[in-house]
């Protein structure tokens, strides 16, 4: 049997096993659904599943076929339906969408376009695209990106019993407290990372005043002491924002908590369930962070001070990862290993030069930060990747949660959203000033 390696040569069987592993990664999550769960709009918050299927398609073929050698749309009706800006998530249910087989059947006449391609990258009319192949990076990223997307769907999805298959996480190792990180420069963002989003480069020096930071993300049982002691009662640990939408959203424990008695329990892809006491909290929003963070005396750490925490050694050495190296193999909780936090210290391997574990996986972790460009910043390859959202109301997240796949998890991806969003895998950590 001829090989994939000797069809397309190594370097585009490499790309062609990157695309293929993003369609299986989102295969595998759907599987389970039913066509007419596909097709249900489950929340006005997130889009029918079937919307993200053809949308991820109609993607792929803007960049790998019509950006590259000026290929023709499947059919020009399509690109209204799945452009992602032309109309919100809530309105996505009423539109003339394909279904799941004819939406799968465009996913698979595309990919064979774009399999055609990858040896015509440098025929695209803007050069970057072909550099590091990154408009295939750019379709991987996107896929599984959405891969997350849909995994907030189904946690959200009532009526729905997601069948789980978790691995059982390491034995974790007590870790509490704050570890200090000292005053001094390092460099933030990237310039070399081949894959990397505009919002994350260029890199740039940054100097910073010494700070404290948590060994890890707070926890469930922390976060219920917040609860207990009145944090969702007591106005003084609220911004005015905060306490506005608490006063509107009418919440008193996290998304997916349930009232049990005096206490709670937690819906987990239609499952009750203990809620784990160890685990870092999730699907709480900047305003329930910023709160506790004030309950507790201290405050969210800056996306600056995540970044040096996760990434930079005594010596000013920048790590690609908390660890060193790109492989997250025993080292985070990522790629829906289980689908859930693993309680904090589990993954010991991973812990940050500084001592603190999990920056990478479990929960994305709010930080202080607005979703602003950094110097020199260039859109590339569309301003509605990036640009578009800065300076509007959006909190930077970082990290990556148990949703994302190590492609994305990366130590400088930046995530952003709204501060009241909650559906997200969201957690946090808090700091403090030295």
């Amino acid at each position: 049997m001829t090989s994939l390696e000797e069809i397309l040569g190594s370097r585009q069987a490499a790309l062609a096993g990157a695309l293929a592993e993003a369609t299986e990664y989102t295969d595998s999550l759907l599987a389970p659904l039913d066509d007419d769960e596909l097709m249900r709009q489950f929340t006005p918050l997130q889009s029918p599943l079937v919307w993200d299927i053809a949308h991820i398609a109609h993607y792929e073929e803007l960049w790998l076929v019509r950006k590259i050698t000026g290929g023709e749309a499947t059919d020009e009706r399509l690109d209204d339906v799945y452009d992602a800006f032309a109309h919100s998530r809530a309105d996505r249910g009423g539109l003339q969408l394909l279904g799941p087989e004819d939406a799968r059947g465009f996913r698979a006449s595309v990919r064979e376009r774009s399999l055609d391609n990858l040896d015509r990258l440098e025929q695209a009319a803007d050069p970057r695209l072909a550099r590091d192949d990154y408009a295939v990076g750019l379709v991987v990223q996107h896929e599984l990106q959405h891969a997350e997307t849909m995994c907030q769907t189904l946690q959200a999805a009532p009526g729905l019993e997601y069948p789980l298959s978790d691995e059982s996480p390491a034995v974790p190792m007590h870790a509490a407290g704050d570890v200090l990180v000292p005053g001094g420069p390092f460099e933030l963002g990237t310039s070399s990372e081949p894959w990397a989003y505009d919002n994350e480069r260029e890199a740039h020096t940054v100097d910073l005043p010494a700070f404290r930071i948590d060994v890890t993300a707070v926890t469930n049982a922390a976060y219920g002491e917040f609860i207990r002691d009145g944090g969702y009662r007591e106005r003084r640990h609220w911004s005015d924002a905060g306490w506005e939408w608490l006063r509107d959203e009418r919440a008193e424990a996290p998304l997916a908590w349930l009232r049990n008695g005096a206490g709670f329990m937690r819906r987990r892809f239609g499952r009750i369930e203990e809620i784990p006491a160890a685990e870092p909290v999730q699907h709480v929003c900047y305003f329930e962070a910023e709160a506790y963070a004030r309950w507790a005396g201290r405050r969210l750490p800056s996306e600056a001070e995540w970044e040096k925490a996760a990434t930079c050694t005594p010596q000013g050495e920048k790590l690609v990862q908390p660890w060193g190296d790109a492989s997250h193999t025993g080292r985070a909780n990522t790629g829906r290993a289980r689908f859930a936090p693993s309680p904090v210290g589990a993954y010991p391997a991973g812990i940050s030069p500084w001592g603190c574990h999990g920056m990478i996986g479990d929960v994305w972790e709010w930080t202080s930060s607005p979703f602003t460009a950094y110097p020199g910043f260039t859109a590339f390859p569309y301003r509605e990747y990036s640009e578009v959202f800065f300076g509007g109301d959006y909190r930077v997240l970082r990290g990556g949660s148990w949703a994302t796949h190590p492609y994305v998890a990366r130590a400088t991806f930046r995530n952003w959203d709204h501060p009241q969003r909650r559906q997200i895998f969201s957690g946090f950590r808090t700091a403090l000033d030295a």
